[in-house]
Protein backbone atom coordinates (compact mmCIF):
# COMPACT_ATOMS: atom_id res chain seq x y z
CA UNK A 1 0.00 0.00 0.00
CA UNK A 2 1.41 3.39 -1.03
CA UNK A 3 1.92 5.94 1.70
CA UNK A 4 0.14 9.31 1.58
CA UNK A 5 2.92 11.84 1.04
CA UNK A 6 1.31 14.79 -0.76
CA UNK A 7 -1.62 17.15 -0.25
CA UNK A 8 -3.35 19.45 -2.72
CA UNK A 9 -4.83 22.72 -1.46
CA UNK A 10 -6.85 24.67 -4.08
CA UNK A 11 -6.59 28.40 -3.35
CA UNK A 12 -7.49 29.86 -6.74
CA UNK A 13 -11.01 31.07 -5.83
CA UNK A 14 -11.94 34.75 -5.92
CA UNK A 15 -13.42 34.87 -2.43
CA UNK A 16 -16.51 36.80 -3.53
CA UNK A 17 -18.38 35.96 -0.30
CA UNK A 18 -15.93 38.19 1.58
CA UNK A 19 -15.88 41.22 -0.70
CA UNK A 20 -14.81 43.95 -0.27
CA UNK A 21 -12.24 42.50 2.20
CA UNK A 22 -10.92 40.12 -0.47
CA UNK A 23 -10.64 42.66 -3.27
CA UNK A 24 -6.87 42.94 -2.69
CA UNK A 25 -6.23 40.17 -0.12
CA UNK A 26 -6.68 36.45 -0.82
CA UNK A 27 -9.47 35.03 1.34
CA UNK A 28 -7.04 32.39 2.59
CA UNK A 29 -4.94 35.19 4.14
CA UNK A 30 -7.78 36.49 6.34
CA UNK A 31 -6.66 35.90 9.91
CA UNK A 32 -8.08 33.67 12.60
CA UNK A 33 -6.68 35.23 15.81
CA UNK A 34 -2.97 35.63 14.93
CA UNK A 35 -2.41 33.62 11.76
CA UNK A 36 -3.99 33.39 8.30
CA UNK A 37 -6.55 30.70 7.62
CA UNK A 38 -4.25 28.93 5.16
CA UNK A 39 -1.63 28.43 7.88
CA UNK A 40 -4.06 26.38 9.97
CA UNK A 41 -4.71 24.20 6.91
CA UNK A 42 -1.00 23.67 6.23
CA UNK A 43 -0.31 22.97 9.90
CA UNK A 44 -2.96 20.22 9.84
CA UNK A 45 -1.17 18.68 6.86
CA UNK A 46 2.20 18.84 8.62
CA UNK A 47 0.75 17.34 11.81
CA UNK A 48 -0.61 14.47 9.69
CA UNK A 49 2.82 13.50 8.39
CA UNK A 50 2.53 14.86 4.85
CA UNK A 51 5.80 15.72 3.07
CA UNK A 52 4.71 18.10 0.29
CA UNK A 53 1.90 20.58 -0.38
CA UNK A 54 0.71 21.55 -3.85
CA UNK A 55 -1.05 24.92 -3.90
CA UNK A 56 -3.37 25.45 -6.87
CA UNK A 57 -3.19 29.21 -7.30
CA UNK A 58 -4.37 31.98 -9.61
CA UNK A 59 -3.48 35.58 -10.32
CA UNK A 60 -3.35 37.71 -7.18
CA UNK A 61 -2.51 34.85 -4.81
CA UNK A 62 1.21 35.56 -4.40
CA UNK A 63 0.64 36.66 -0.79
CA UNK A 64 -0.04 33.02 0.13
CA UNK A 65 3.24 31.84 -1.33
CA UNK A 66 5.07 34.77 0.25
CA UNK A 67 3.68 33.91 3.67
CA UNK A 68 5.45 30.54 3.62
CA UNK A 69 8.64 31.94 2.12
CA UNK A 70 11.69 33.25 4.01
CA UNK A 71 11.93 37.06 4.16
CA UNK A 72 15.59 37.95 4.70
CA UNK A 73 14.96 41.69 5.11
CA UNK A 74 12.21 41.23 7.69
CA UNK A 75 14.23 38.62 9.57
CA UNK A 76 17.22 40.97 9.71
CA UNK A 77 15.09 43.80 11.12
CA UNK A 78 13.56 41.54 13.77
CA UNK A 79 16.98 40.32 14.88
CA UNK A 80 18.33 43.89 15.01
CA UNK A 81 15.43 44.79 17.32
CA UNK A 82 16.13 41.70 19.42
CA UNK A 83 12.73 40.18 18.61
CA UNK A 84 14.22 36.71 18.64
CA UNK A 85 11.06 34.73 19.36
CA UNK A 86 9.17 36.40 16.53
CA UNK A 87 12.09 35.82 14.17
CA UNK A 88 12.14 32.13 15.10
CA UNK A 89 8.38 31.81 14.62
CA UNK A 90 8.53 33.26 11.10
CA UNK A 91 11.52 31.07 10.24
CA UNK A 92 9.60 28.02 11.44
CA UNK A 93 6.69 28.95 9.18
CA UNK A 94 9.00 29.12 6.17
CA UNK A 95 10.37 25.67 7.08
CA UNK A 96 7.01 23.99 7.75
CA UNK A 97 6.90 21.87 4.59
CA UNK A 98 7.93 21.77 0.93
CA UNK A 99 5.43 23.78 -1.11
CA UNK A 100 4.89 23.67 -4.87
CA UNK A 101 2.60 26.12 -6.68
CA UNK A 102 0.62 25.29 -9.81
CA UNK A 103 -1.31 28.04 -11.60
CA UNK A 104 -4.93 27.43 -12.59
CA UNK A 105 -5.19 29.84 -15.49
CA UNK A 106 -8.97 29.67 -15.93
CA UNK A 107 -11.65 29.34 -13.21
CA UNK A 108 -13.03 26.01 -14.38
CA UNK A 109 -14.11 24.62 -11.03
CA UNK A 110 -12.79 22.56 -8.15
CA UNK A 111 -12.46 19.41 -10.23
CA UNK A 112 -10.29 21.23 -12.75
CA UNK A 113 -8.18 22.73 -9.95
CA UNK A 114 -7.38 19.27 -8.57
CA UNK A 115 -6.72 17.95 -12.08
CA UNK A 116 -4.04 20.63 -12.44
CA UNK A 117 -1.97 18.80 -9.79
CA UNK A 118 -1.75 15.57 -11.78
CA UNK A 119 1.86 16.00 -12.94
CA UNK A 120 3.10 16.82 -9.44
CA UNK A 121 1.16 14.03 -7.71
CA UNK A 122 1.93 11.31 -10.23
CA UNK A 123 0.60 7.81 -9.65
CA UNK A 124 0.05 7.85 -5.90
CA UNK A 125 -2.83 8.52 -3.50
CA UNK A 126 -3.06 12.03 -2.09
CA UNK A 127 -5.04 14.36 0.14
CA UNK A 128 -7.15 17.35 -0.85
CA UNK A 129 -7.95 20.09 1.66
CA UNK A 130 -10.19 23.03 0.85
CA UNK A 131 -8.84 26.33 2.13
CA UNK A 132 -12.25 27.40 3.45
CA UNK A 133 -12.67 24.50 5.86
CA UNK A 134 -11.04 24.53 9.28
CA UNK A 135 -11.32 21.54 11.61
CA UNK A 136 -10.65 21.76 15.34
CA UNK A 137 -9.88 18.29 16.69
CA UNK A 138 -7.56 16.45 19.08
CA UNK A 139 -6.26 14.28 16.23
CA UNK A 140 -5.90 16.17 12.92
CA UNK A 141 -8.74 15.32 10.53
CA UNK A 142 -6.26 14.33 7.82
CA UNK A 143 -4.45 12.04 10.24
CA UNK A 144 -7.76 10.32 11.07
CA UNK A 145 -8.33 9.74 7.36
CA UNK A 146 -4.81 8.44 6.76
CA UNK A 147 -5.20 5.99 9.64
CA UNK A 148 -8.47 4.74 8.13
CA UNK A 149 -6.87 4.46 4.68
CA UNK A 150 -4.29 2.05 6.11
CA UNK A 151 -7.21 -0.28 6.88
CA UNK A 152 -9.49 0.16 3.86
CA UNK A 153 -6.97 1.00 1.12
CA UNK A 154 -9.41 3.10 -0.90
CA UNK A 155 -10.51 6.70 -1.35
CA UNK A 156 -12.16 8.46 1.58
CA UNK A 157 -14.33 11.56 1.87
CA UNK A 158 -14.80 13.26 5.23
CA UNK A 159 -18.43 13.87 6.18
CA UNK A 160 -20.45 15.54 8.91
CA UNK A 161 -24.10 15.25 9.84
CA UNK A 162 -26.24 18.24 8.88
CA UNK A 163 -29.95 19.01 9.40
CA UNK A 164 -32.07 17.47 6.66
CA UNK A 165 -33.42 20.88 5.67
CA UNK A 166 -29.85 22.00 4.91
CA UNK A 167 -28.69 19.04 2.78
CA UNK A 168 -29.41 20.97 -0.42
CA UNK A 169 -26.39 23.15 0.39
CA UNK A 170 -23.88 20.26 0.30
CA UNK A 171 -22.61 17.28 -1.59
CA UNK A 172 -24.40 14.38 0.11
CA UNK A 173 -23.18 10.81 0.55
CA UNK A 174 -25.49 7.83 0.74
CA UNK A 175 -23.92 4.67 2.10
CA UNK A 176 -24.08 1.80 4.52
CA UNK A 177 -22.20 1.41 7.77
CA UNK A 178 -19.35 -1.10 7.96
CA UNK A 179 -17.77 -2.67 11.02
CA UNK A 180 -15.26 0.14 11.46
CA UNK A 181 -16.61 2.90 13.67
CA UNK A 182 -17.88 6.08 11.95
CA UNK A 183 -17.17 4.59 8.50
CA UNK A 184 -19.58 3.99 5.60
CA UNK A 185 -19.25 2.32 2.20
CA UNK A 186 -20.33 4.89 -0.39
CA UNK A 187 -23.24 3.81 -2.59
CA UNK A 188 -24.23 7.14 -4.11
CA UNK A 189 -23.19 10.80 -4.10
CA UNK A 190 -25.49 13.70 -4.90
CA UNK A 191 -24.41 17.31 -5.33
CA UNK A 192 -26.85 19.65 -3.55
CA UNK A 193 -29.88 17.34 -3.77
CA UNK A 194 -33.34 18.84 -4.11
CA UNK A 195 -35.49 18.46 -0.97
CA UNK A 196 -36.88 14.96 -0.66
CA UNK A 197 -34.53 13.36 -3.18
CA UNK A 198 -32.11 11.90 -0.61
CA UNK A 199 -32.68 10.50 2.87
CA UNK A 200 -29.04 10.93 3.93
CA UNK A 201 -27.74 13.68 6.22
CA UNK A 202 -24.03 12.96 5.59
CA UNK A 203 -22.53 16.07 4.00
CA UNK A 204 -19.09 16.10 2.39
CA UNK A 205 -16.70 18.66 3.89
CA UNK A 206 -13.39 19.91 2.51
CA UNK A 207 -11.22 16.87 3.22
CA UNK A 208 -10.62 14.10 0.67
CA UNK A 209 -8.18 11.21 0.35
CA UNK A 210 -8.13 10.18 -3.28
CA UNK A 211 -6.62 7.46 -5.43
CA UNK A 212 -4.70 8.70 -8.51
CA UNK A 213 -7.29 7.27 -10.94
CA UNK A 214 -9.33 10.38 -10.16
CA UNK A 215 -7.12 12.39 -12.53
CA UNK A 216 -8.15 10.34 -15.58
CA UNK A 217 -11.77 10.60 -14.51
CA UNK A 218 -11.52 14.36 -14.05
CA UNK A 219 -9.96 14.63 -17.51
CA UNK A 220 -13.02 12.88 -18.97
CA UNK A 221 -15.62 14.77 -16.91
CA UNK A 222 -17.94 16.98 -18.95
CA UNK A 223 -18.17 20.55 -17.66
CA UNK A 224 -21.42 21.25 -15.85
CA UNK A 225 -23.13 24.42 -14.66
CA UNK A 226 -21.10 27.54 -15.43
CA UNK A 227 -18.67 25.52 -17.55
CA UNK A 228 -17.02 24.11 -14.42
CA UNK A 229 -15.71 20.59 -13.93
CA UNK A 230 -17.44 19.23 -10.84
CA UNK A 231 -15.39 17.13 -8.43
CA UNK A 232 -18.49 15.23 -7.28
CA UNK A 233 -19.00 13.74 -10.76
CA UNK A 234 -15.46 12.32 -10.76
CA UNK A 235 -15.81 11.08 -7.18
CA UNK A 236 -18.95 9.15 -8.07
CA UNK A 237 -17.16 7.58 -11.03
CA UNK A 238 -14.19 6.74 -8.81
CA UNK A 239 -16.45 5.10 -6.22
CA UNK A 240 -17.94 2.92 -8.95
CA UNK A 241 -14.50 2.07 -10.33
CA UNK A 242 -12.82 0.85 -7.16
CA UNK A 243 -14.91 1.77 -4.14
CA UNK A 244 -14.94 4.66 -1.72
CA UNK A 245 -15.62 5.27 1.97
CA UNK A 246 -17.18 8.13 3.90
CA UNK A 247 -15.72 8.90 7.31
CA UNK A 248 -17.58 10.84 9.96
CA UNK A 249 -14.52 12.56 11.40
CA UNK A 250 -14.10 13.49 15.05
CA UNK A 251 -13.87 17.23 15.57
CA UNK A 252 -15.65 20.48 14.75
CA UNK A 253 -15.65 21.96 11.27
CA UNK A 254 -15.88 25.65 10.45
CA UNK A 255 -16.75 27.11 7.05
CA UNK A 256 -14.26 29.96 7.16
CA UNK A 257 -15.39 31.03 3.69
CA UNK A 258 -18.74 32.07 5.14
CA UNK A 259 -18.93 35.23 7.24
CA UNK A 260 -20.81 33.63 10.12
CA UNK A 261 -18.63 30.52 10.03
CA UNK A 262 -15.55 32.74 10.00
CA UNK A 263 -16.74 34.61 13.10
CA UNK A 264 -17.49 31.33 14.89
CA UNK A 265 -13.98 30.12 14.08
CA UNK A 266 -12.44 33.31 15.46
CA UNK A 267 -14.33 32.93 18.74
CA UNK A 268 -13.60 29.23 19.25
CA UNK A 269 -9.95 29.41 18.20
CA UNK A 270 -9.49 32.49 20.41
CA UNK A 271 -10.84 30.59 23.41
CA UNK A 272 -8.27 27.85 22.75
CA UNK A 273 -5.35 30.27 22.39
CA UNK A 274 -2.52 29.69 24.88
CA UNK A 275 -2.23 33.30 26.03
CA UNK A 276 -5.42 35.02 24.82
CA UNK A 277 -7.91 32.29 25.71
CA UNK A 278 -8.59 33.14 29.34
CA UNK A 279 -8.79 36.95 29.02
CA UNK A 280 -10.97 36.55 25.93
CA UNK A 281 -13.29 34.20 27.83
CA UNK A 282 -13.61 36.77 30.62
CA UNK A 283 -14.41 39.43 28.05
CA UNK A 284 -17.19 37.31 26.55
CA UNK A 285 -18.59 36.57 29.99
CA UNK A 286 -18.64 40.27 30.81
CA UNK A 287 -20.59 40.96 27.62
CA UNK A 288 -23.29 38.41 28.39
CA UNK A 289 -23.32 39.05 32.17
CA UNK A 290 -21.87 35.71 33.22
CA UNK A 291 -23.81 33.49 30.82
CA UNK A 292 -21.26 30.69 31.35
CA UNK A 293 -19.58 30.56 27.94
Amino acid sequence: MQAIRKAVIPVAGLGTRFLPATKAIPKEMLTIVDRPTIQYIVEEVVASGIEEVILITSEGKSAIENHFDYDFQLDTVLKEKNKVELSEELTNISNLIDIVSVRQKKPLGLGHAIWMARNVIGNEPFLVLLGDDLVMSDVPCCKQMIDLYKDVGESIVAVQRVPMNETYQYGIVEGEAIEKERTFKVNRMVEKPAPGTSNSDMAIIGRYLLMPEVFDLLGKTTPGHGGEIQLTDALLALSNLRGMYAYEFEGKRYDAGDKLGYLKAIVDFSLQHSTLGEPFRKHLESICNGCGI
